[in-house]
């Protein structure tokens, strides 16, 4: 059986540092360079975008080889079912080497259809997928989230609004059937294809928004600004999919100060953490873990690797 590591947690929460302190080249752990990552971020795929999605570093990704990082420009359209692909593609890799996959991340959209396989909604033509994305491009996100909301409340509640990825996505399925996506049943069992240990890592809320905050200062202290504004100078605008990110589609917010943008990314980052949860909610056998209980987390790895 094909055994997989899944480590998910909202944003701040620790999950990299984690990973790196377990399966790391400095690692003190049994388990010291006998993993690599699978990034789950829905953001970190996108060349140029660093700071704002506190990207591992080059060093970083030295200790810990992280697959799936840097892929595609910030003009392309990334969704699930591409991350389906390529992390079923990069784990299998990985295996190949007798290496344990350890899929991390806070995209719990993405793991969740990984672990269980995506819906059963249909497969949308290419015309359909070329009339929603140039209505995207002539009317704006924000025209096709208030559609979305009007024929699928049921989804629109469960995304971001500035997430035209999926917004799009919907609104495909919706033109090509005429039923929403939600009405489309979701996998209700694990794949059979891997054996998986899914950690989800818990921290208290009032600690989690002070890791929030000192995060988002520090991507300001790091250079946030400059890097948005090389982004622009590139071609990016608020419509580019890489930009509807937070730490990023604030900088377009119009009338608003650096502090005010430092602010509403605090904002909307811990509003975000709430929401990342949702999609990991009945995963089976998913192990709530305090994401500082090192000694819990490292047995129930041993405990799956020595199976």
């Amino acid at each position: 059986m094909k055994r997989v590591i899944v480590i998910f947690a909202p944003t701040a929460c620790g999950k990299t540092a984690l990973a790196e302190n377990i399966f790391g080249k400095g690692s003190l752990s049994c388990f010291k360079g006998m993993g690599e990552v699978v990034s789950a971020d829905s953001q970190t795929v996108y060349r140029g975008l660093n700071i704002g999605t506190a990207k591992p570093s080059p060093e970083e990704m030295e200790l810990l080889p992280h697959h799936l990082i840097d892929i595609v420009s910030p003009s392309v359209q990334f969704g699930a079912g591409d991350f389906f692909d390529l992390a079923d593609a990069a784990c299998r890799e990985i295996l190949s080497r007798n290496k344990f996959p350890v899929v991390v991340g806070g995209s719990g959209f993405y793991i969740r259809n990984f672990l269980m396989g995506l819906t059963s909604a249909p497969v949308c033509s290419p015309q359909v997928r070329q009339f929603i994305k140039d209505r995207l491009a002539a009317e704006g996100g924000r025209v096709l989230y208030e559609e979305l909301c009007a024929v699928d409340p049921v989804y629109a509640a469960k995304i971001n609004p500035n997430d035209s990825s999926r917004v799009c996505r919907a609104l495909e399925v919706y033109h090509t059937s005429g039923m929403p996506l939600s009405s489309y049943k979701m996998p209700e069992n694990l794949r059979p294809d891997y054996e998986f240990l899914v950690l989800v890592l818990n921290r208290a809320r009032e600690d989690l928004y002070r890791r929030i905050d000192l995060r988002v200062d520090k991507m300001f202290e790091d250079g946030l600004e400059q890097e948005v504004a090389a982004l622009v100078k590139n071609g990016c605008t608020k419509d580019t999919p890489a930009m509807k990110a937070i730490g990023y589609s604030e900088f377009f917010l119009d009338g608003m100060t650096l502090p005010q943008i430092k602010e509403r990314i605090k904002l909307d980052s811990r509003h975000y953490a709430k929401k990342q949860y949702t999609y990991m909610k009945g995963i089976p056998g998913a192990v709530i873990v305090d994401a500082d209980d090192m000694k819990k987390i490292e047995s129930l790895i041993m405990k799956f690797c020595s199976r």
